[in-house]
C-alpha cells in the first residue's frame, strides 16, 4: 500500500481508509488508484477476507478529481486529447474494474462528501451507509466534463435511470436524507456511529461462509447483464460447489444441532 489507502483488518473485514484529509481524500494521482487496485488483488487472494469497508480519513469521504490539475492541465487533464483518453483508461478507469469487481462484500461507509468519482467510487461498493453530514454529487457537469470513471454506468443501477439523469445533468448535491429517499444508501446513521454501524453490518456478512459470499456476490454482479437462462445455469454450477464444501456440511449440521457454527473456509 501507500499513504493513500490505510489497510486494516479484523476477524475477516478489511476497513480501507482513504487518508488524505489534506485534500479531501481527493483521485488525482496514479499512486492513488494503483493502491486501490493492488488491495483489491490482495483481497481477492486472501481467502480469509469476507467484507471490505471502504471510508475516508477526515471531514470528507472523497472529493473526486482535482479542479487544480484540471486547471493546471496537470495529472490525468495532462497532454493531448489521445494522451487524457489514456490517461484515464490507464489510470481511474482501472478502478471501478477493481473495485466493483472485487470478489468479497463491499461497504462504503460515508463519512462526509462524496462528490464527483467520489460518488462514483461509493457506487462501486454494494452497500453504501451514509453519516448525516454526508452529501453527495454527480457534479462532472458543473466543470463542463463527463463521468470518466464510469459513473453513468455506475449510477443508474443504484438508483434508477430517471434520478441518475437528474444528478448527473444537473450536478445538484443532494444531502443524506435525499440520498435514503433515491435508494443511493440503504442507512443513514449519526456522524460518531458511522463506522460501527459498517462494521456490525461487515460482522454479519463475515459471520457466513466465504466460499458463499464470494460467489452470491458474483452470482449478483453476473445478473445484471446476462439473461435469466444463463444466470440459472451459473447458479446450479455454484450451487454444486457449494454442497461440497466443508463449510456448507458445518453450517447444516449446526442449524439441525441448533448451535453456532465454525467455518473454516473449507
Amino acid at each position: 500500500m501507500n499513504d493513500f489507502l490505510v489497510y486494516q483488518e479484523d476477524g475477516g473485514v478489511v476497513t480501507l481508509t482513504m487518508n488524505q484529509p489534506e485534500t479531501r481524500n481527493a483521485l488525482s494521482g496514479p499512486e492513488q488508484m494503483q493502491a486501490l487496485v493492488d488491495t483489491c488483488e490482495r483481497i481477492n487472494r486472501d481467502a480469509r477476507v469476507k467484507a471490505v469497508i471502504l471510508t475516508g480519513a477526515g471531514p470528507a469521504f472523497c472529493a473526486g478529481g482535482n479542479v487544480k490539475h484540471m486547471r493546471d492541465k496537470e495529472g490525468i487533464a495532462a497532454g493531448s486529447p489521445f494522451q487524457i483518453r489514456n490517461n484515464y483508461r490507464n489510470g481511474i478507469q482501472r478502478v471501478p474494474l477493481a473495485l466493483y469487481n472485487l470478489e468479497v462484500p463491499t461497504i462504503a461507509a460515508i463519512n462526509g462528501p462524496a462528490i464527483g468519482a467520489g460518488l462514483d467510487l461509493a457506487c462501486m461498493c454494494d452497500i453504501r451507509i451514509a453519516a448525516r453530514r454526508a452529501v453527495f454529487a454527480e457534479s462532472f457537469a458543473k466543470l463542463g466534463i463527463v463521468p470518466g470513471d464510469g459513473g453513468a454506468w455506475l449510477l443508474p443501477r443504484v438508483v434508477g435511470m430517471s434520478k441518475a439523469a437528474e444528478l448527473s445533468f444537473t450536478g445538484d448535491t443532494i444531502d443524506a436524507s435525499e440520498a435514503l429517499a433515491a435508494g443511493l444508501v440503504s442507512r443513514v446513521v449519526d456522524d460518531a456511529a458511522l463506522l460501527d454501524a459498517a462494521l456490525e453490518v461487515a460482522r454479519r456478512i463475515a459471520a457466513n461462509p466465504s466460499h458463499s459470499l464470494r460467489m452470491t456476490k458474483r452470482l449478483l454482479r453476473e445478473g445484471q447483464h446476462v439473461r435469466l437462462d444463463t444466470l440459472l445455469e451459473m447458479s446450479a454450477a455454484f450451487q454444486a460447489l457449494a454442497h461440497h464444501t466443508q463449510d456448507h456440511d458445518e453450517a447444516v449440521n449446526a442449524f439441525l444441532e441448533k448451535r453456532q457454527p465454525q467455518y473454516h473456509g473449507l
